[in-house]
């Protein structure tokens, strides 16, 4: 099918304006697209154009003002009017537009008539509107998050959470904002303490009953076997944190510690049964004996993998 006028436009010769389906002119097309088969929706959807076009040129649509200006006296028309007023006072037409606009393209007419007002508007302004909204946008979430933890403003909840000792993530995931939204947008230099880690760490610490951050990590970590992941949720922060805390008071991170302290037991367990100290001296003494690796995993129960990779672990406590 061939188009015979510009998408997001009706081609006008002041009275008439051009049929995209065939190229011929009309007064309106709205009633002549009808003989292609087509409807008015489909039609505007089809070529772009906005939904209120009437798809007819300006001198007619000048003309239908006119007429319809006459006849405002009419009881009908002026009780629609009212009716459409109240309906826009109210902000009902607002939300209707919105909804019917839900899901629909911009149009490329709409887009034309948008472009051709931006390239009018003097940059810096548009700048400085842009920032506005933002700022507006900004104040109106601060002002939700506060309100919704009791505080009279944003900055007072983050300073309460900092003393408490969360972290920038864990204020972030609380709020429900971005964490590095919430670092850009402080609105009082300094809310933020600068400090370490681990001072970071020391209110969580004290509130679980431990005298510093060395203190809770080595009982949580290497006493209770704790893992990392287990750890920061406990404390609200990120994993990350707790790694780094760990560095600087120089205490070794256990991969996997809650699972290898669970493996050390289940094996001590599993040689005690046999007769022997550590898992690695019933390994040693079968394997000496001749023994093969299936017969040692269905005698302990334990997968050969498992036993082969005790066995060559140097100092194992099995």
């Amino acid at each position: 099918m061939g188009i015979h006028a510009p998408i997001g436009q009706m081609l006008t010769d002041g009275e008439r304006v051009r049929c995209h389906l065939c190229g011929r002119w009309f007064l309106s097309v709205a009633s002549h697209i009808r003989v292609h088969g087509w409807s008015k929706a489909d039609y505007i959807a089809e070529f772009g154009l906005e939904l209120g076009n009437p798809l007819s040129g300006p001198v007619t649509r000048k003309r239908r003002s006119a007429a319809l200006l006459a006849r405002r006296v009419e009881p009908a028309i002026r009780h629609a009017q009212q009716r459409a007023l109240a309906r826009s006072r109210s902000g009902d037409l607002a939300v209707a537009a919105a909804q019917a606009a839900r899901g629909r393209r911009h149009p490329a007419e709409r887009r034309a008539k948008t472009l051709a007002t931006l390239a009018g508007i003097d940059p810096q302004a548009r700048a400085e509107g842009t920032r506005r909204r933002a700022r507006q946008h900004r104040e109106r979430l601060t002002r939700e998050v506060a309100a919704r933890f009791g505080y009279t403003t944003f900055d007072d909840y983050l300073a309460d959470r900092f003393a408490a000792g969360m972290s920038m993530a864990a204020v972030s995931r609380e709020a429900g904002l971005h964490k590095d939204w919430v670092a850009r947008h402080l609105s009082a230099a300094g809310t933020v303490p600068d400090r370490g880690t681990a001072d970071r760490l020391a209110p969580v610490a004290r509130r679980l009953g431990f005298a510093d951050t060395r203190a809770y990590l080595t009982a949580a970590h290497l006493e209770q076997h704790r893992s990392v992941a287990s750890i920061a949720a406990e404390a609200g922060v990120a994993r990350s944190t707790i790694l780094t805390a760990l560095r600087r008071l120089g205490i070794d991170a256990v991969p996997h510690a809650t699972k290898r302290h669970l493996a050390d037991a289940r094996g001590r367990a599993v040689a005690e049964s046999l007769g022997f100290a550590t898992l690695r001296a019933y390994i040693t003494d079968r394997r000496d004996g001749g023994m093969p690796w299936t017969a040692l995993a269905a005698e302990t129960g334990l997968p050969a993998t498992t036993l082969r990779r005790h066995l060559a672990v140097t100092g194992s406590t099995y």
